[in-house]
């Protein structure tokens, strides 16, 4: 089986598919497809499976002229016929792990793929999740799923293992092609044939690590990483702010040492599908082991109130020029999760819009990357335009992420008065009205 498959990767002749076609499965399907792999994409949703095979791009990290040109070649196409399955050599489970509303993990989706694929599995086929997990997903969740469903055996007629996706949504520099890739593997076999497969596909390089726990773990850490320090810079900014210290201008000074120090930013909040998240799978999973993660709760304590914190700041930024929050009108300017990119997901920015129309204010956002979110089953919408009048017409602009094609010096020319909590007008001259956070 080894050899076989070694031997298909090598002259390209592996079909591949891919299980969620969102901002990680995608991409990673047209990197497959450029490479010369037949690729066939699955997902539950028809518009998606549509706009694929009409070679209509709708992620960011995907150019769309090369979707176009796979899709014209046959080198690509997308189905919701799981049956389609039986067609394919690989297969990467590329699907959402949110959390549920006790902040406990949500496996369904996962659970969902394994069980609609497993009967379509052929022998000698290898499975890949890609979906950011807690240790243990792989091998306790995810085999018994498909080896009862596909009456394989992994290690003898599937190959099973954990590669965890590393998508940075915006970056202009590290994209799905030249990010450099972790694989673990039930198997030695299955690690050799799985890493191949990446090697074949992208230029960031490939790392094999001895099981799927330890490249779940390791997910699990880049994520945790960052929110341990995120935590860490938004608790010194909330001490900054009593001492009257600018902590914008204190981390700027820390990262001038060439070693020892990486520079994290305060904000309202943490957003994005991962490490809001990631820790409290992390955190789920120790307590089966009757430990706690004390310091990674810690730094999701002081995160998760940071949009609270933002909005009394607003409130003391208003009340120095004689207003209270209840009945001002506020201008919201962002609400992606990060600068530069039209995904919303656990952007911090909404719980700040809903805090602030909860104590009163009158809410309006904008943001030219995100005409329109829903939240908590509602919709919102973007105002058309950043004009003088609407920014003129708020008693207060909150800035809650920092895309670079919103004119800060023109939003500081006309606005009464501006929180920043992204510190995105740096560069603006006259700072009178702009306090920062």
């Amino acid at each position: 089986m080894k050899e076989t498959l070694l031997k298909k990767v090598k002259d390209r002749s592996i079909v591949c598919g891919t299980v969620g076609l969102g901002y990680v499965g995608l991409p990673l399907a047209v990197e497959k497809a450029k490479a010369g792999f037949k690729t066939i994409g699955f997902d539950v949703q028809v518009e998606k499976v549509d706009m694929v095979n009409r070679g209509e791009n709708y992620i960011g990290d995907v150019v769309n002229e090369d979707l176009a040109a796979l899709v014209t070649s046959g080198m690509i196409a997308a189905t919701s016929d799981f049956s389609r399955i039986a067609d394919c050599d690989f297969v990467a489970i590329c699907v959402p792990t949110p959390l549920d509303k006790h902040q406990q993990p949500d496996t369904s989706y996962m659970e969902a793929s394994a069980k609609e694929i497993a009967p379509h599995l052929k022998r000698g086929v290898m499975v890949v999740l890609e979906s950011t997990t807690y240790p243990g997903t792989t091998e306790e969740l995810i085999k018994p799923i498909l080896e009862q469903g596909s009456g394989l055996v992994c290690g003898e007629s599937l190959y099973l293992g954990f590669s965890p996706e590393r998508v940075d949504p915006g970056n202009l520099v590290y994209k799905t092609k030249n990010t450099p890739k972790v694989v673990g593997a039930i198997g030695e076999d299955a690690l050799e044939c799985i890493a191949a497969v990446y090697e074949a596909v992208l230029e960031g390089g490939v790392t094999c690590v001895s099981s799927p726990a330890v490249a779940e773990m390791e997910k699990i850490l880049e994520n945790t990483y960052r929110n341990v320090n995120i935590g860490l810079v938004n608790e010194l900014a909330m001490l900054c702010d009593r001492m009257d210290i600018n902590v914008w201008e204190v981390i700027d000074a820390a990262k001038t040492k060439p070693y020892g120090f990486t520079a994290f930013y305060p904000g309202p909040g943490l957003g994005g599908h991962c490490i809001p998240l990631d820790p409290y799978y992390l955190s789920w999973k120790a307590r089966e082991y009757g430990f706690h993660t004390s310091m990674i709760e810690a730094s999701m304590m002081v995160n998760d109130r940071m949009p609270e914190y933002c909005v009394d700041r607003a409130a003391r930024v208003l009340n120095g020029r004689g207003k209270a929050l209840n009945g001002s009108k506020v201008l919201v300017l962002g609400v992606a999760y990060k600068q530069d990119i039209d995904d919303y997901r656990e952007s911090p920015a909404l719980p700040v819009i809903e805090h602030l129309s909860a104590r009163g204010a009158d809410v309006s956002y904008y943001d030219p990357w995100v005409a329109e979110y829903r939240h908590k089953g509602q919709s919102h919408s973007s105002i058309p335009q950043l004009t003088a009048e609407a920014v003129e017409g708020a008693d207060l602009v909150m800035v809650a992420c920092a895309h670079t094609n919103v004119d800060y010096d023109f939003v500081q020319s006309h606005a009464q008065a501006v929180f920043d909590t992204k510190n995105a007008m740096k560069s603006v001259k006259h700072r009178d009205n702009i306090e920062v956070l």
